[in-house]
C-alpha cells in the first residue's frame, strides 16, 4: 500500500477494520482514552494497557507521547494513519489511542497478530 507510512505495519483490510472497530467500541464504552496528552496522561499513572500511534503525525506530537511510553514500558502499535485512527473514534484525527482495558488490549493484539483471540475478543472488562 503506497499511501502508507515508511515502518508502519502493513495489516491485510479484514484486520484493520476489525482493530478501528474495536477502537470504536472502547472509545463508546469508555475504555480508551484518545490524544497525545490524554495518552501521556494516563501512561504517567501506569493506567495503559496497550498504545496505538499514529506514524503520519508531527515529530512533535510523538516526541510527546512516544518517550513516556518507552520508559514506562507500555506496548506501542504502530499505525500508518491519523484520519484512519481518529475516525474510528470519532475524531477528525488522533496521534494516539491509549487502551486502558486489558480485555481490549488482548483483543487488539490477537488481531494485530493475526491469531484468533482466546475468548471472546469483544467482551471486555470494567
Amino acid at each position: 500500500m503506497s499511501d502508507e507510512a515508511p515502518g508502519a505495519p502493513v495489516l491485510e483490510e479484514t484486520t484493520r477494520r476489525k482493530v478501528l472497530g474495536l477502537l470504536g467500541l472502547g472509545a463508546r464504552g469508555r475504555l480508551v482514552v484518545i490524544g497525545a496528552e490524554q495518552v501521556r496522561i494516563a501512561a504517567q499513572k501506569g493506567s495503559l494497557q496497550l498504545v496505538i500511534v499514529a506514524q503520519d503525525v508531527s515529530r512533535h506530537s510523538l516526541d510527546k507521547v512516544v518517550p513516556i511510553l518507552r520508559a514506562r514500558r507500555v506496548e506501542m502499535v504502530e499505525w500508518p494513519s491519523a484520519a484512519e485512527l481518529g475516525g474510528a473514534v470519532g475524531r477528525e484525527t488522533t496521534a494516539a489511542i491509549g487502551i486502558v482495558d486489558q480485555g481490549l488490549a488482548r483483543g487488539i493484539r490477537s488481531a494485530v497478530a493475526g491469531a484468533p483471540p482466546a475468548g471472546d475478543a469483544t467482551r471486555v472488562s470494567r
